[in-house]
Formats: C-alpha cells, structure tokens, sequence
C-alpha cells in the first residue's frame, strides 16, 4: 500500500493500484490518519458503499467525479 503525502495536510490513496479488494487498506489507512488531516482516496468508480463504514466510524466525505472512471473522495474526521 502506498499513502502519498499531499503537502496540504493531507494523504492520498489511490486503490486503483491495489492488487484485490482495497477495504483492509483504506481502513488501515484511515487508522494512521492524524485528527487535523484528510485522506484522499482516488477510485476508478464511486466507493458508495464505504459510505455507511465511514459514516459508522465517524468520519466525513466529499465525493467528486473527476472523470467517467476517477472518483476521488475527500475522508477526514467528524
């Protein structure tokens, strides 16, 4: 798993370069998240339902789509 530094505060995971199902990672993700920053998480398609997850476990998201198949999802903390 790969997590890049943004520099504005915040990381970005892009699970359209994880081989299989990219849940454990974006939870792992998310675990090592810091209060004051946003994960960034670029997806071929829109993640709907992680929402439900995030939403659970108090977190917030932003969703935009760049592209017919780029998504990315702005996830930081309630």
């Amino acid at each position: 798993m790969s997590i890049d530094t943004t520099g504005d505060g915040g990381r970005e995971l892009d699970v359209r370069e994880i081989d299989g199902e990219p849940f454990g990672d974006i939870m792992s993700a998310l675990e090592d998240l810091p209060a004051d920053e946003t994960l960034t998480l670029v997806n071929s398609f829109e993640p709907v339902p992680l929402y439900e997850v995030l939403e659970r476990k108090g977190y917030t998201h932003d969703t935009t789509q760049v592209d017919d198949d780029l998504w990315r999802v702005e996830i930081e903390r309630a």
